[in-house]
């Protein structure tokens, strides 16, 4: 069976990731990183809440790396961003990124933030 290489259109993906960084479209990011389709920019973690909200009305769901394993978010951020219509799932940074890129080539609206492993 051939595989057939995945097309983002345009869109963003996470290529890789290591101790403390992220690669985005070839791009290497150190430190925490918010990917939505339309390019990478540094986040300053769970703590830094406006370019999370600013994803209102972009993306349907933020998908949340936690780090190199699952925890649960702060409920604060959590409660704040459904209240502007974006949906959480917090998982482990690598799960958030692949699940991204899946999500991304679908089409669909999605963003991820991540915290280095």
């Amino acid at each position: 069976m051939a595989m057939k290489p995945v097309e983002f259109e345009g869109a963003v993906p996470v290529d890789g990731y290591g101790p403390g960084f992220f690669r985005v479209a070839g791009k290497v990011v150190e430190g925490p990183v918010l990917v939505e389709q339309g390019g990478a920019r540094d986040w300053a973690g769970l703590d830094d809440r406006a370019p999370l909200m600013a994803l209102s009305g972009r993306v349907d769901v933020l998908f949340l790396g936690m780090g190199a394993e699952i925890a649960h978010p702060p409920a604060a951020l959590v409660e704040a961003l459904e209240s502007v219509g974006v949906m959480v799932e917090a998982m482990a940074s690598p799960t958030a990124a692949r699940t991204y890129n899946v999500t991304l080539s679908e089409g669909r609206r999605v963003a991820c933030a991540l915290l280095p492993v």
